[in-house]
């Protein structure tokens, strides 16, 4: 038995040369849940199955079918998610620097078949799979098969990350970035871009690799943008927010209508399900996927939309916060590039409604309608769970 000093006779600290808090805390991780982001992640899903209840019903009563079928479907989808992150917040999570390569190879294979005609053509994007009334997306769950892999890799880094781990990492992140522009899903894609920047800042690559890696960036975008790597729609989307005077028969039809539903909301909201508005009357595509926040800003005004915020950001300070607590590499990474993750999709949804960022199709967490995005984002959530259970071990 190890022994150290202390007040008032409390002299064990150690059994087995083990800290006490050490070995209880592997008892009962569950003592160290984090509530606040269970009750924020809670929070989000039922406010996101609210607004696609709302933005969906009318058009589903006109078209004689069940108002709420897509509220139906997501809240299978949360189901389904609270059991995931169940099942990932159970285990230890430096177990996954086993299993990464696993994952992020079948990921990949997964990103190369729904290319092929195994996979689901929506709208001229093949990024699904079909099963019945459902659909599942590998990009979705590659967000995350990445953020374990690269991040196991570079847990592994003692002596810190050369140019060539730089290159290993990219190449790493690279591959399912590429099958994801390939389908093509620019949106998603540019996650995965934020997600490499992220990694590789946290995980010690050196600064001047930084540059080098933003320095052959911005060439590669000044080539797609030159030639025909985007097709003209594609292109057209991506400028539409910087023309004062966008085509609104075109495209720039989308920014416009979304414009016009969020200025319409004004202070207070017109109310859930108000009859002659941009929602009732469906004048915006895509409404209750890529652009629900305009749902919100129309029927909920300012403070609904401000309360949204508040909530989105309490969630992106649980897992900053999280990060900075994880007592290894491998947990900060994780945390850091679910972070980064949610990050960058909550400024580029709401700012391309505003006209602030360009129009891509990218789901707003846990407020979108989306079986695979909500299944991954409360994945991130488990895993969340998982690095802050375990910040003693």
């Amino acid at each position: 038995m190890a022994r150290a000093e202390g007040l008032f006779g409390q002299t064990v600290d150690r059994i087995g040369g083990e800290p006490i808090s050490s070995r209880m805390a592997r008892r009962a991780p569950i003592r160290h849940v984090d509530l606040s982001l269970l009750l924020i992640t809670m929070l989000l899903t039922v406010f996101g199955a609210v607004m696609i209840f709302s933005a969906t019903a009318s058009k589903q009563e006109e078209a004689g079918l069940d108002p709420a079928s897509f509220l139906k479907r997501q809240v299978i989808a949360a189901v389904v998610g609270v059991v995931v992150l169940l099942v990932f917040s159970t285990f230890d999570y430096r177990h996954l620097k086993t299993l990464s390569p696993i994952i992020y190879g079948i990921t990949v294979i997964a990103l190369i078949l729904v290319l092929t005609p195994a996979g689901d053509l929506v709208n001229g994007t093949r990024s699904w799979f079909r099963f019945g009334a459902f659909q599942l997306q590998p990009g979705e769950m590659a967000k995350l098969a990445v953020i374990l892999a690269a991040g196991a890799y570079m847990a592994e880094r003692k002596d810190g990350m050369s140019f060539l781990d730089v290159l290993a990492v990219v190449g790493m992140i690279g591959v399912p970035m590429i099958l994801i522009f390939v389908q093509p899903d620019f949106g998603t894609m540019l996650v995965f871009v934020f997600l490499t920047a992220s990694l590789l800042l946290i995980g010690g690559a050196k600064v001047r690799h930084l540059l080098f890696l933003t320095f052959v960036g911005l060439v590669a975008v000044v080539i797609a943008l030159q030639s025909n790597v985007l097709k003209p729609y594609q292109v057209e989307r991506l400028t539409a927010f910087m023309d004062p005077n966008p085509d609104v028969q075109s495209a720039g039809y989308n920014l416009t209508q979304s414009k016009i539903a969020i200025a319409s909301g004004g202070f207070g909201g017109q109310g859930l399900r108000a009859e002659n508005t941009q929602t009732s009357l469906d004048f915006v595509p895509e409404q209750h996927t890529d652009f629900i926040f305009t749902a919100v800003g129309e029927q909920l005004g300012f403070i609904g939309s401000a309360a949204l915020l508040v909530m989105l950001a309490f969630l992106m300070w649980r897992a900053v916060r999280i990060a900075a607590m994880s007592r290894d590499l491998f947990g900060t990474l994780i945390a850091s590039g679910i972070a980064t993750m949610w990050a960058f999709q909550i400024f580029q949804n709401i700012g391309m409604t505003m006209g602030i960022m360009p129009i891509t199709g990218i789901p707003l967490p846990f407020i979108s309608y989306g079986g695979s995005s909500t299944i991954t984002n409360f994945m991130a959530v488990g895993l969340l769970m998982n690095v802050h259970m375990r910040r003693f071990l």
